[in-house]
């Protein structure tokens, strides 16, 4: 495994982050093709033995059995000092007033509610999930900046807002000496690159770790153009996000296969690879339910792509006219 330190901290976390929306309840949230304990349990075992110590949840994932299933599983597989275990905060928790979004009620509310389920005192990374216009940035941000202060979370991170917004976000907490975001979480792919116009460069400059979400595309990229899973089928949100450039997608893929076949590689090997290459990507955040698919992306540390595969396989995209974080 490799290992890089996110952004300009000195935390270090392996190059590949386990999406953990994978795991949960299939009865309990909008994903009904989670898998419950005794099916996440063999594969968080190989992730951590393969050298992954970087973990992605969210309050939101299968209404918070994703965060009780990952708590307890990396408990028994190791001590809590060697893992690196991020959450979120944004998404509906309950019905009714204050059941969501990045007031100051709900961040403290959240936060205690994550450590409970986690079964920690702390997180590494707490992410807000998405921008929340609702709510003034000075509240957020000082809520977020208490939750470090308390130890409650060593770092804070941000996802899938406009460039304008993180920039406004990270001045403010400048201004105001609090706990500054040092990751972004953004949707970086093949198929969907908008980041790369304004959020990556503003990393570059900002010293933010860029954490991907999405990086094969929600499988788009892992399998020829047409094949589904079980997961493609049942994914309603999955299904909105890449309507807009079908013919685009269709060519992108065919591009990855082709690359593919030139290395003697899986197709999400060589899309994740194209994702690892891209400054000032940290770690891709990768989801899998299935062993192989985890040493899959493994492999795609191994990949180096060439300036010819990188102009083949961007040649294709389309402006999708949304940004990343749609």
């Amino acid at each position: 495994m490799q290992y890089a330190r996110l952004g300009n901290t000195g935390l270090q976390v392996s190059r590949i982050c386990l999406g953990c929306m994978s795991f949960g309840m299939p009865d309990r949230g909008s994903h009904e093709w989670t898998l419950n304990e005794d099916a996440s349990r063999p594969i968080l075992r190989a992730a951590w033995e393969a050298g992954i110590n970087f973990y992605d949840t969210a309050n939101v994932y299968s209404a918070g059995t994703s965060e009780e299933i990952v708590g307890k599983i990396l408990k028994e597989l190791a001590p809590r000092d060697e893992l690196v275990i991020a959450t979120k905060v944004h998404g509906e928790m309950r019905k009714g007033p204050n059941g969501k979004g990045l007031s100051r009620k709900a961040i403290l509310s959240e936060i205690d509610n994550s450590l409970r389920r986690l079964g920690t005192d702390y997180v590494d990374l707490y992410q807000i999930h998405r921008f929340d216009p609702n709510v003034p940035i000075e509240e957020t941000l000082e809520a977020l900046n208490d939750v470090v202060r308390a130890g409650k979370a060593r770092y804070i991170g941000a996802s899938s807002m406009a460039a304008w917004q993180f920039l406004k976000m990270l001045m403010t907490s400048d201004k105001h000496g609090w706990a500054r975001f040092v990751s972004m979480q953004g949707q970086l792919n093949l198929i969907q690159r908008e980041d790369e116009r304004e959020m990556l460069p503003l990393c570059i400059e900002e010293g933010i770790g860029c954490i991907p979400w999405s990086p094969i595309a929600r499988g788009n990229l892992a399998r020829p153009y047409g094949e589904g899973t079980y997961r493609t089928e049942t994914d309603k949100y999955g299904k909105t996000l890449y309507a807009r450039t079908e013919e685009a997608n269709r060519a992108i893929n065919g591009a990855v296969e082709a690359v593919a076949q030139q290395h003697g590689a899986k197709m999400a090997q060589v899309a994740l690879a194209w994702v690892l290459q891209k400054q000032p990507v940290t770690a891709p955040i990768v989801g899998v339910t299935k062993l192989a698919q985890l040493h899959d992306a493994i492999g795609a540390l191994d990949i180096t792509l060439s300036s010819d595969d990188i102009a083949r396989l961007e040649g294709p995209y389309v402006p999708t006219g949304l940004g990343s974080f749609n």
